[in-house]
Formats: C-alpha cells, structure tokens, sequence
C-alpha cells in the first residue's frame, strides 16, 4: 500500500505519460494516496539567454503548470497535485520524490536508441539512485 506516488511527466510525449498517469490514479484510488506529477524544464542557458525575450524562461514555466495542473485536474483526484521543476531530469525527479516523500515513483519508458544506450536514460537514471519503489511502463 502506498502513501505518496510521484508522475514525472514529459510534456512533449504524451504517449509517455498517458499509461503512467492512468495506473498511478487506479493506485491512488485503491490505496488512498497522494498523488504528485512533477514536470522537469531545462534551465535556459546563458548563451541562449541573451538571445531570447527575458521571460521566457517565466513564460514556459507557466505554460506548463498549466498544462500540468490539468492534467492533475483530469485524474479526478483531490489529492492530486503538480509542480514544475528546472535542471537535470532524473536529479529533479529524484529530489521532487524525496521532497514529498514518496514511496512510489510511476513512469513511462520507450525503447532506447543508440545514444541512449552509450550514457543512459533518465529512467534508468532514477531506477538506480531512488531510495523508493519505482514503476516503470512501456
């Protein structure tokens, strides 16, 4: 039975997220838990942020926690909630899931390609270092 179950979600990919939203939901419901979806933005560069509009980097970041609180909206969940995040994927994932103190992270994978076998994937990444059960859904 689990207490806290965390989502990272890319939002680019919906065919990532939609099976990991929907079974971490089914076990929220069935356990009472709390659910989280985090979403992991890159920090924009120096060099790219002299040659962008000064808030951008605000403006993608309320694009998409929008995005992500309607997703967390959709699972029809009270105790659903989202947050944005910005930095290295599996470092965000990882210190989002020790932060809310989640006992379960649930997550879409795909079939890695060549570059992802030469330095990993974020998902491997987040197997290896969790210190909490980890899901993870093709």
């Amino acid at each position: 039975m689990f207490k806290s179950i965390l989502v990272p979600i890319d939002l680019s990919d919906p065919d990532y997220y939609k099976s990991a939203i929907s079974t971490a939901a089914e076990m929220a419901k069935r356990d009472g838990a709390d659910l989280h979806l985090v979403t992991v933005l890159p920090v924009i560069s120096g060099m790219v942020a002299s040659h962008v509009p000064a808030d951008i980097e605000s403006q993608i970041t309320d694009d998409a926690k929008k995005e992500i609180e309607k997703l967390a909206g959709a699972t029809g969940l009270s105790k659903a909630k989202a947050s944005v995040r910005h930095g290295a994927v599996y470092h965000e994932v990882l210190d989002e899931a020790e932060r809310i103190g989640a006992d379960l992270i649930v997550m879409g994978s795909h079939r890695p390609g060549m570059a992802t076998y030469l330095i990993g994937s974020n998902a491997a990444r987040i197997v290896r270092h969790a210190t909490c059960a980890v899901l993870v859904l093709r």
